[in-house]
């Protein structure tokens, strides 16, 4: 009996995250629509905001979203003009801006991210975590570094992937918020390169030592050999902020 109650809290649990969901919309300075997905688990509870990489969309974080739910946390998966389908997602974003004959370059995602963290702030004054995966994982350095709403940032695979190849580490010299950044290890010495101006005291770097990973926040799919050392490595991080 015992066990066939816990297979059925189990199920209930997994069913819990599933009905989470909700897509919404916001509007970026320009007035593109926005789209996200919402996963709630408390009002009580602070927000990570989570953006794709580049040809991505959303669904980058289906099956993310709910792991990061049940490590209390509430979430909300951005769609980024930028991007285009992943898991069976359109980038309804990218469709949007792309109607209104609006440039799509990563760095034009910008407002999109800022109007993720100000729909965010609008529904709570619990603190805002920006969560980047690659091209991503740079514009939420930099949103870091000039939005004192947001009071962590936790990037996989971030870079130089602009025409600027300094423009990450020029715009994120005042970065003094917690920072766990994540790569393949083939990638490593580059992070560390492009990071290594951040105060230690903030910053935590990751590579796995079990295989060789992988790049962006698709690192945290069961498919990755590696991801529950990502997932460690997270679950660490998030165990010693002092933000709730």
């Amino acid at each position: 009996m015992r066990k066939q109650l816990l297979v059925i809290a189990f199920i209930l649990s997994i069913l819990g995250n599933l009905n989470a969901q909700q897509t919404v919309t916001f509007t970026a300075a320009d007035g593109v629509k926005v789209t996200a997905d919402l996963y709630v688990s408390s009002t009580k509870k602070p927000y990570i905001i989570l953006l794709h990489q580049a040809g991505y969309s959303r669904g980058e974080y289906r099956e993310i979203a709910p792991r990061l739910v049940n490590l209390g946390y509430n979430c909300i998966a951005v769609d980024l003009r930028s991007g285009n389908e992943v898991n069976f997602v359109k980038n309804q974003t990218a469709i949007e801006a792309q109607k209104r004959n609006l440039p799509t370059d990563y760095i034009n995602s910008q407002p999109d991210i800022k109007a993720a963290i100000d729909y965010v702030a609008s529904k709570t004054s619990k603190p805002i975590i920006l969560f980047g995966s690659s091209y991503s994982a740079s514009l939420a350095l930099i949103e870091a570094t000039n939005n004192f709403k947001v009071k962590a940032v936790v990037v996989f695979s971030p870079g130089e992937y602009f025409s600027d190849k300094e423009f990450v580490k020029s715009s994120t010299q005042k970065l003094f918020v917690p920072t766990l950044a994540l790569c393949s290890k083939a990638e490593f010495a580059e992070m560390e390169k492009l990071l290594n101006h951040l105060p230690k005291k903030h910053l935590n770097l990751f590579r796995p030592s079990l295989g060789q990973g992988v790049h962006g926040a698709k690192a945290l799919w069961e498919s990755n050999s590696s991801s529950s050392e990502y997932w460690m490595a997270l679950s660490q991080f998030f165990g010693t902020l002092k933000i709730k």
